[in-house]
């Protein structure tokens, strides 16, 4: 196998990691109301099971799994329910969400707990108890675990992938889990190992981690066959597929799901938290966050109850300097720009970015020139150049005829484009538009 271990097209966004990398993690103060939207993962929203004026210790449901492809939401602090209303959701819109007052007395200790012993469980008690906590994807998607770890009986799963890549500029949450938490990760890949029934883990760090890839490996089992890879620097080197490719040469064809190559792959985040659970029997009511950005004062890696308002998370470190222009849910090439300082931490929430006007891009974008360098940018060797032309004309079935479905939304073809449109985000709005034409066609 290459020492180079990468992939094909990608490009090599300033990485700006040095704001956050000493920031060693801790715990931020309760804030004094926390909001939990009812979605904060990929799938049906979670159903609301409290009532106004209701009291709830932490991890306590506020609302359980509506079916296979969901997951619950859990109270992150100890408080009241003030109210549950519409409210500013990091997509753009607003959603149904449980607001608590958290008790200002509070010692925030949760009740007692029974803690699942997950070396007694078969792997159907491990994936229930995942379930039951509401773990999803800490990568960004939120995409609910327990899903990842119940593939088909008529797949076999071969390898599990553990993505500790974080390629996202300025991110350094992953950095940390690896560099502080690695017992805590390697537990996690046991549990994992042990629910899909797999003998082989393979560990990808970008190289640009030295120190967590040797914390990693100090701390390998010796008696699992868990390897650690370091990885070629290059966005978006975390993505599934361009993991999998990287680090078994395998190809997920079109329209299909790396399950369907023989591979499960979880973020080296997701895999601590799962730990976390079988350790002290709470759900996924915090998680850790990088606070970053020239427009931050006191850039930091921080835990963070779910639910916190992105206003009380930039006080805990120190506030705004004069130049802070924007902020972003993620990292700057997949995040999210936010209208509202309310805005909730959700479980999938990696990073708040603060950005400085020197730091954001110029609004104003041109004609495209056909220079060709989204086509060499992108990693799934898609045209984003007709792609976009198809999508501002309106004709979205023949964007579906072009792939638009396999583009990942990495923003690299926004990243090079010369003359600065915004064609990732272009391709969002589109897909979000057939989907809703679908919807009327089948009414």
């Amino acid at each position: 196998m290459s020492p180079r271990l990468s992939f094909r097209h990608g490009v090599h966004p300033p990485e700006r990691k040095e704001l956050s990398a000493a920031a060693k993690i801790r715990r931020m103060p309760f804030p004094s109301e926390v909001v939990l939207p009812l979605s904060q993962h990929t799938g049906k929203p979670a159903r609301l099971i409290v009532a106004e004026g209701d009291r709830v210790e932490r991890g306590d449901k506020l609302g359980v799994a509506e079916g296979f492809i969901s997951s619950p939401v859990h109270a992150s602090a100890s408080g009241t329910v003030a109210g549950i209303d519409l409210w500013p959701h990091p997509d753009g819109t607003y959603k149904p969400a449980v607001r608590i007052t958290v008790h200002p007395y509070s010692a925030q200790a949760p009740r007692p707990r029974i803690v699942p012993h997950w070396e007694d469980l078969a792997p159907g008690g491990i994936v229930q108890a995942v379930q039951d906590a509401g773990v999803v994807g800490l990568g960004g998607a939120a995409f609910p675990t327990h899903v990842k770890l119940s593939p088909p009986k008529d797949v076999q799963i071969d390898t599990l992938l553990i993505n500790g890549a974080e390629c996202e500029p300025y991110l350094t949450t992953d950095h940390h889990i690896m560099l502080e938490y690695p017992e805590r990760v390697h537990l996690g890949i046991r549990i994992m190992m042990r629910a899909l029934s797999v003998d082989r883990v393979m560990i990808g760090i970008e190289r640009n981690k030295p120190d967590a890839i040797e914390a990693i490996r100090a701390t390998l089992p010796t008696d699992l066959d868990v390897t650690v890879h370091p990885l070629t620097v290059k966005y978006p080197q975390g993505a599934e597929k361009m993991l999998i490719k990287a680090l078994l040469g395998r190809e997920v064809p079109s329209g299909k799901l790396p399950l369907h190559v023989g591979v499960v792959v979880q973020n080296v985040g997701s895999v601590a938290a799962i730990a976390e659970v079988f350790e002290t029997g709470l759900p996924l009511i915090e998680r850790i966050v990088t606070v970053s950005g020239r427009g931050i004062r006191q850039p930091s890696n921080l835990i963070v109850p779910v639910g916190t308002k992105v206003r009380d998370l930039i006080a805990a470190c120190d506030g705004l300097t004069e130049d802070a222009h924007e902020i972003v849910f993620g990292g700057p090439m997949m995040g999210a720009p936010q209208a509202s300082l309310d805005v909730p931490i959700l479980k999938g929430t990696t990073g708040v970015i603060v950005l400085s006007r020197d730091e954001t891009k110029p609004k104003e974008s041109y004609a495209c020139i056909r220079c060709g360098h989204c086509l060499d940018a992108c990693p799934v060797f898609l045209n984003p150049q007709l792609l976009g032309q198809l999508a501002l004309a309106g004709r979205y079935e023949e964007t579906e005829a072009h792939h638009i479905w396999d583009c990942m939304l990495c923003g690299c073809c926004s990243y090079v484009c010369p003359s600065n449109i915004p064609l990732s985000q272009l391709f969002q709005v589109t897909r979000t538009a057939i989907g809703r034409l679908k919807a009327l066609a089948a009414a």
